[in-house]
């Protein structure tokens, strides 16, 4: 039998049996659109990892102490893993954060940096990491590359088009903060060793505070913001970072000084979080012991948080595999539960087509026109369930996106479902049309 006279027939009882067709491909719609949602889901959470750590400098490592005595109180909302706290302190964690020493930890209360002796530690004392601190790890510590201190808190905000007072977190930087964690100048200046030094009011604000504060990033420069009631100058404006973790991003925070923060924020109740740069990435896991070292003859029975920002990335990067495996998977069941619906329905289908095979053995068709037909039927069959699974998988984006999934469609996801749905068609018909070329000529025309 001709390939095109094959094609009829295959035409002929796919179209005399639509709305079964429909029903028989229900598993394979399924199938290709949680293929090409999986590879769209799979994409846009490796652009949302790749977007929340794009200002993280790889060698980064923060250090904070957090204070575990009785009568310690958790942080307002940014300590660095304390209770209350929301996972955003203490640089870039896996829950929030910023790149490269991230907005730090918020105050925790201390009694200054020496409250008794060395020897007299213990984990209930109150320990503030200082830049004397900072610049042991810098002296004895090889390998660091450059090192900064930074602490963040809340307060009220006012001035501009603000009809009422709005709370914004405040870090507070030391100069080189941007540049280790490359953050972008959009107009003016970042903060100078001279503003700390001088404890200078002054700030930079992050492009959302300023377009919120004062309508536009040209009005918010070089104007006067008011935090906690004292006036501080616009230096300058950072350009959009983009949003990290958990939904926070150095484009709604405002940067003041370091000291100035300490004076007229915090006081002397914060514990900051120092950032060192390692020069080698592939060094960090050495930097950090002889970090540990350091600290150890400071503070001998204190123990520190200190984490990497490789392995942050490689954590969030992982958990995103996960996702996408457990996806897959979830995709591979549902393709085999529409397969196994195709070959039931097959089966069905060569016993009530018979008599109509044992014709067509008889008019002289070889086994292989009965196989190649019902084959085609399959195939067919499965090609209609993927492409109506493709334009599925297109109806539901605009949703997920809606409940804030970050899903990145391709023509290689598309083309992808469809390659699996075809193959599950063929693959799961081949047994049914396997048999149903088997059929003696004789037994199939007497069929009833």
């Amino acid at each position: 039998m001709k390939l095109t006279e094959i094609l009829r027939l295959v035409w002929l009882n796919l179209s005399a049996n639509k709305s079964k067709i429909i029903l028989t491909s229900t598993g394979i719609i399924v199938g290709a659109a949680t293929i090409m949602l999986v590879i769209a889901i799979g994409t846009g959470g490796r652009e949302e990892v790749a977007e929340q750590f794009r200002n993280l400098n790889a060698g980064a490592i923060d250090i904070t102490y957090e204070y575990q005595g009785s009568g310690a109180r958790g942080s307002d909302g940014f300590g660095g893993g304390m209770p209350g706290g929301s996972g955003f302190g203490g640089g870039l964690s896996g829950s929030g954060g910023f790149g490269g020493g991230g907005i730090p930890s918020e105050g925790i209360p201390s009694g200054g940096m020496f409250m008794m002796e060395q020897e007299g530690r213990s984990n209930t004392e109150r320990i503030t990491l200082s830049s004397e601190d900072m610049e042991d790890l810098e002296t004895f510590v090889p390998g660091i590359e450059n090192a900064t201190m930074s602490f963040s808190t809340t307060a009220s905000v006012d001035g501009g088009e603000l009809e009422s007072s709005a709370t914004y977190t405040i870090a507070g930087v030391q100069s080189n903060y941007a540049r280790i964690s490359n953050l972008e100048i959009a107009l003016g200046d970042f903060l100078t060793e001279e503003n700390d030094s001088y404890k200078d009011k002054v700030c930079v604000l992050g492009i959302d505070v300023a377009k919120t504060v004062f309508g536009s990033v040209y009005d918010a420069y070089d104007s006067t913001v008011y935090i906690d009631n004292r006036p501080y100058k616009v230096s300058g404006i950072l350009s959009e970072m983009g949003t990290v973790a958990s939904g926070i991003s150095p484009d709604d925070a405002i940067f003041v000084p370091y000291n100035t923060g300490i004076k007229y924020l915090s006081g002397s109740g914060v514990s900051p979080t120092v950032t060192v740069i390692a020069e080698d990435v592939n060094e960090v896991e050495t930097v950090i012991t002889n970090v540990k070292a350091v600290l150890a003859e400071s503070y001998p029975n204190a123990e520190f948080t200190i984490s990497d920002a490789g392995s942050k990335m490689e954590a969030a990067s992982k958990s995103n595999d996960t996702l996408t495996m457990l996806l897959i998977c979830m995709a591979v069941i549902v393709f085999i539960v529409g397969g196994i619906g195709i070959m039931n329905v097959l089966f069905v289908s060569v016993k009530e087509r018979t008599n109509e095979i044992g014709i067509l053995k008889a008019i002289g068709c070889c086994k292989r026109d009965i196989l190649v037909e019902f084959l085609m039927e399959a195939s067919c069959t499965s090609m209609v369930g993927a492409v109506l699974g493709v334009m599925l998988a297109l109806g539901i984006t605009p949703v997920l996106e809606h409940f804030g999934v970050r899903v990145e469609l391709s023509a290689y996801g598309a083309v992808l479902s469809l390659v699996f749905g075809v193959l599950t068609g063929t693959l799961f018909g081949f047994y049914p049309a396997y048999q149903a070329s088997n059929l003696i000529p004789v037994v199939a025309l007497n069929h009833e």
